[in-house]
């Protein structure tokens, strides 16, 4: 049976190998005019370079916690392995990062030249390269997760085999988590800052066209799309992939670890890796069926990219059906209850991501409602933004409450009693749930990834000067961008809370293995070998009338939104610099408005940088820090008190920005469509400032919320040996 994980090997080489497929064909693609290349060459130069910059910071505070987890290992409070897992995690999740990135920058330029023969081109050239970041980070994933379990097979010793080797894969995910929090912090406040510097100068202040090369902020601006919407994107949905199929092969090996039926606990194990080596190819089908017509509107090209995810979700499904009912025989029902926990998984993502499309496209009334309160200034848009925001987390809170309650009621036969066997059971089919609802990730992130290239595509078309023509056609796919784009956030927000749930049980996993590296029982004189999900929370008194627990709440609660409050400042800061040095260079340097002289761009450029080095590493390491510091003071159940305040906070919190910073930005494209007067109006001088307080929304703070979620959980998992060791309480 355990030769299963070869299958797992096979579906990662398959999809790296069809990323470097579509890699190659992009580069067959011309990138156009001698103009067009030299514009792509400088957002390239400037993507690597600030990335560059950033693996150094990274890799210090890699090596840092790499030292700190040997010492752990060495004293006998964490597994030895524990560091190289943790440093081949955050390696893969910038690598899925880089290559997604080096091909977004390649594409941009080739998509814009594609754009000038039809919109399909354009099209299939964006969305095909976006396929290879969707397709790299599920290959590097499953490689690393299948080429893990084969080494530990060998080197763990019998006594809880699979259990350790599952709460040992767990640490690679807080590598993952680590690597993807600096990446989509920094990457997002080195966009952000570019962009709102950009906006608010240009645009409103001189009124010139987004992405005219007059702008100094143009090229930071489309070097930003690639280092936060590509390169954080890849490395946040790496760690969201990843850390949904760990969690649920520790769920695995725990809720069957009693199993009578000879085998069953390995089979549990691996299933979730086997449902996302399915998903390989069936993302990869999807894909090859999204194109559209020339004539097409928005609502034709949603429909294309809905061809192609909703494909591969309906054959997702059937084929859990045929996974389970082979490993697990159809003797007994456990077969289909599960399957029913993936099919729900796939649902809730289904509908959270129509739901966001609902608020955040332009097609739709919400978004143009926005739109028209531009007719009385920009107050009236962010406040209609802000409300909007609001109103749309209901339909993804309760739709995940739903999928929680019936992936879980699936998996243990529909039964409602609170027992040890059916608490297990249920937990399994919850992280089922959330790797159902991330297995066609291959073609999802592929429609998010397809956003960002777009939007550099028509930067480049207009830099380059292209006809009208291109740049409506480019426009029309950047407009598309958007709302995949916040989709996929979605997407990506709705895992996390699924996954977070299951790291939650992963934690007691943990808790309990460090109490036998430990030789120690549980606080109320229980075996830790023998006790019992119920044994656990009932010795720790973990419930809501203990007051630790509840303190751990509020301080969970809180750190959503200190983190937001930190990185829109952040973001704040940096745009206050930008501003500035456009209006100097529009004020200093004489001919820029007519054309006559070339602005500065690597000042622009190296003012994203310096604040984007400087800005994230707070934030960052707050999330590191402070479940430390709550499991020394306040113990387990104030570590479990802090990671539910930290995803029923941050959950909500981060749909409310999302999709607030989407509809902001989708209806300053539906005024550039010619609504309310169109570009250069006063309703578009309106909307340009709500999409300007909406990009930190909806690409920095926002998006790094699910990263802090999940990030705090396995850094509490990593952690645990230090909290029964060392707690104060």
């Amino acid at each position: 049976m355990e030769s299963l994980i070869y299958v797992v090997l096979v579906a990662s080489l398959v999809a790296l190998g069809f990323a470097f497929v579509f890699y190659r064909q992009m580069l067959k693609e011309s990138e156009g005019t001698d103009l067009m290349k030299k514009i792509a060459e400088h957002v390239r130069k400037g993507a690597m370079a600030y990335l560059k910059q950033q693996y150094k910071v990274v890799i210090i505070v890699f090596i840092v916690l790499a030292v700190i987890f040997s010492v752990m290992a060495y004293f006998g409070l964490q597994n030895s392995w524990v560091p190289f897992a943790f440093l081949t995690g955050g390696f893969f999740s910038g690598l899925a990062g880089f290559f997604g990135m080096k091909t977004a920058t390649y594409a941009s330029a080739r998509t814009a030249n594609a754009a000038r023969q039809t919109l399909n081109s354009g099209l299939q050239v964006a969305f095909r390269s976006g396929a290879v970041m969707g397709l790299t980070v599920v290959g590097l994933a499953l490689l690393d997760v299948s080429v893990w379990f084969l080494i530990l097979d060998k080197f763990i010793p019998a006594d809880n085999h699979l259990i350790i080797i599952t709460t040992t894969m767990l640490t690679f995910g807080m590598g993952a988590s680590t690597q993807a929090l600096f990446a989509r912090v920094g990457g997002g406040i080195y966009t952000k800052a570019a962009d709102v510097g950009a906006d608010l100068v240009g645009k409103t202040e001189y009124n010139i066209p987004e992405d005219d090369p007059r702008n100094p902020a143009t090229i930071a601006d489309n070097v930003g799309d690639n280092v936060g919407d590509v390169a954080g994107m890849g490395a946040d949905l790496y760690e969201s992939y990843a850390g949904s199929i760990l969690a649920t092969m520790a769920l695995g090996a725990s809720a069957f670890a009693t199993s009578a039926v000879e085998g069953m606990q390995l089979k549990a194990v691996l299933a979730p890796s086997l449902i996302a080596a399915v998903g390989v190819a069936l993302s990869i089908l999807g894909i090859f069926l999204v194109k559209t017509k020339e004539d097409a509107g928005m609502k034709q090209l949603l429909a294309a990219l809905s061809r192609g995810t909703n494909t591969a979700a309906v054959l997702i499904a059937v084929a859990a059906f045929a996974i389970f009912a082979w490993l697990f025989g159809t003797e007994t029902n456990q077969w289909w209850q599960i399957s029913l926990s993936v099919v729900v998984g796939l649902f809730a993502g289904v509908i959270i991501g129509k739901a966001t499309e609902y608020y955040t496209s332009q097609s739709y009334r919400p978004t143009q409602k926005v739109s028209e309160s531009s007719q009385t200034g920009p107050a009236t848009v962010i406040i209609s933004g802000l409300g909007l925001g609001m109103l749309s987390t209901a339909i993804p809170v309760v739709t995940v409450g739903c999928a929680i309650i019936l992936s879980y009621l699936c998996a243990n036969g529909f039964h409602v009693e609170f027992t040890p066997e059916n608490l297990s059971m249920g937990l399994y089919g919850i992280g089922i749930a959330a790797v159902g609802m991330l297995s066609t990730l291959g073609i999802t992130l592929a429609t998010d990834a397809y956003g960002p290239i777009a939007d550099n595509a028509g930067g480049n078309a207009e830099m380059s000067g292209l006809e009208p023509e291109v740049r409506k056609r480019t426009d029309a796919l950047d407009a598309l961008g958007n709302t995949t784009a916040a989709t996929g956030k979605g997407f990506a927000i709705g895992s996390a809370a699924l996954t977070a749930l299951a790291l939650l049980a992963s934690y007691v996993e943990e808790i309990k293995m460090a109490l036998i590296r430990l030789g120690e029982t549980l606080p109320n004189g229980v075996d830790a070998a023998q006790a019992t999900l119920v044994d656990f929370m009932e010795a720790y008194n973990v419930n809501l009338m203990n007051p630790i627990v509840l303190v751990g709440v509020f301080i969970g609660a809180m750190m959503a939104f200190v983190f937001c409050g930190l990185t829109m400042n952040a973001v704040g800061r940096a745009a206050q610099k930008m501003v500035e040095e456009v209006r100097r260079q529009f004020r200093e340097i004489a001919g820029i408005l007519e054309g006559k002289a070339d602005p500065d761009y690597a000042r622009c450029v190296a003012i994203s940088t310096k604040g984007a080095q400087r800005e994230m590493m707070l934030p960052a390491l707050m999330a590191i820090i402070v479940p430390i510091v709550t499991g020394v003071i306040l113990g387990v159940a104030g570590v479990l008190g802090l990671l539910i305040g930290g995803l029923s906070s941050g959950f909500v919190l981060a749909v409310f920005m999302a999709n607030a910073g989407g509809a902001w930005d989708n209806a300053k494209k539906y005024v550039e469509e010619g609504n309310f007067g169109g570009k250069g109006s006063d309703c578009h001088k309106a909307t340009v400032v709500g999409d300007t307080v909406g990009d930190p929304f909806k690409d920095t703070s926002g998006p790094s919320l699910n990263i802090l979620i999940k990030l705090m959980s396995m850094v509490s998992i990593v952690m645990a040996g230090l909290t029964v060791t060392f707690t104060l309480f």
